[in-house]
């Protein structure tokens, strides 16, 4: 009965039927076959209700929703282009620094492609860039903000985990920066093999810029120096991020009007943020379930048996996050793999924070990784490609996301710089 019926529910979800309701059916199946009053479900939606870090949620989103719209991303593009522009490869090191500033505020790697594709494709296209590598450059870069605050998958993976955010951000930096350091450094180098034209550097023009995108630029240093300096709490910080973005679009920069386009703009972030929550709240009573009936502890016994030292856990969970990474969404992922494996970790003395880093690089991999990287359908619908033509361009950009995946995995002075 109970394999008939979780056969039923993975393939209904497989064939198109929304995760949510997949989710929430077999919450209330695996309740009504345990015998177990279905209230239990609503104690979790009220747990996930009184989390003092959920109201960052919307607010965050809301944030990167009005960025969108008030063209921030063409502001970073120029003034990108005049800083590192002028690089052998700089217009591609453009695209990185864009697309993970991008990223790391909407909070979502397909809003990222979307919004940016089109117009760095054209700029790519210009300086010189084959269009094979433009379409790998782009397809990964739209994940490459996940690590950096004030990253939604962070938000997210600290409130299922009950692990710091704070923590989880300070952790966040240096993997992030490492990986946008490597990524660079080919792209240099591919930039200079293919002898693409540099732009000049000019002081005038990056002043020019920097005065004229001062107020963006206060934004994350007055998000990273508020949490880190203990001015403000994570939830302040979200609520004065929000505050900040509609006075800078409104106000300052004048790119959107605040009482005509507001409502719309409320609309889409509630969309998005409604689409997290609901996942998150069917998600987290069905995992509280699979503990009460020590599935974990089933796994753990399993794996005691064949695994015997951390780095060999280590290199199971990277394999096991990969695929999971390959099949579902970095929000769903989260809410349904973390409390599982959270038992696992500690049995085998991996920090929480350091496996936080660790689940999250996996699946920003897994976003441009087959058979259904997010990534790769998103960049198909916007560039016009196959999908399969779009993982090959991907393939050297993938290659050193793993390499920096097992320098993150197994070298947590990465993570843990900070204690």
């Amino acid at each position: 009965m109970i394999a008939l019926l979780t056969f039923t529910l993975v393939l209904l979800a497989l064939l198109g039927l929304p995760l949510f309701i997949t989710l929430a059916a077999g919450s209330l199946a695996a309740t009504w076959l345990s015998g177990l009053d279905t209230a239990l479900l609503a104690v979790e939606l009220n747990r996930l209700a009184s989390s003092p870090f959920l109201a960052a949620i919307p607010l965050f989103t809301l944030s990167g929703v009005v960025l969108a719209a008030g063209g921030a991303p063409q502001r970073m593009i120029h003034l990108f282009n005049a800083l590192v522009g002028w690089l052998p490869g700089g217009t591609a090191a453009v695209a990185l620094a864009s697309c993970a500033f991008f990223t790391a505020f909407s909070g979502a790697s397909g809003v990222t492609i979307l919004a940016l594709g089109g117009l760095m494709m054209r700029l790519l296209l210009h300086a010189g860039y084959s269009e094979r590598f433009n379409l790998g450059l782009l397809t990964t870069s739209g994940s490459l903000g996940l690590l950096f605050p004030p990253s939604l998958a962070i938000l997210l993976y600290g409130i299922v985990a009950g692990v710091s955010i704070d923590q989880l951000f300070l952790a966040g930096i240096v993997p992030g920066l490492l990986l946008m350091a490597m990524l660079g450094l080919y792209c240099l180098f591919i930039g200079g093999r293919a002898h693409v034209p540099r732009h000049s550097f000019s002081l005038q023009t990056l002043g020019r810029e920097v005065v004229r995108n001062f107020w963006d630029l206060l934004l994350p240093v007055g998000i990273l120096a508020g949490i880190f300096g203990g001015f403000v709490t994570i939830t302040e910080a979200s609520a004065c991020t929000a505050v900040y973005v509609l006075l800078l679009e409104g106000v300052i920069h004048r790119e959107i009007h605040l009482l005509r386009d507001l409502p719309q703009l409320l609309g889409e972030s509630a969309l998005l943020t409604g689409s997290i929550l609901i996942i998150l709240g069917v998600a987290m009573g069905l995992t509280n379930l699979l503990i009460d009936a020590q599935v974990p502890m089933h796994i753990l016994a399993w794996i005691e048996t064949r695994i015997h030292s951390p780095l060999q856990f280590l290199m199971l969970l990277n394999l096991f996050l990969l695929v999971v990474g390959c099949m579902m969404d970095i929000f769903s992922a989260t809410v349904v793999v973390v409390p599982l494996i959270l038992p696992i970790a500690a049995r085998y003395h991996v920090d929480p924070v350091h496996l936080g880093i660790i689940f999250l690089a996996n699946l920003e991999i897994g976003y441009s990784t087959p058979p259904v990287g997010i990534n790769l359908f998103i960049a198909s619908q916007r560039f016009g490609r196959p999908v399969l033509s779009l993982f090959r361009a991907a393939l050297p950009f993938l290659a050193l996301m793993l390499l920096w995946l097992v320098l993150v995995t197994y070298e947590p002075i990465f993570t843990l710089w900070w204690q």
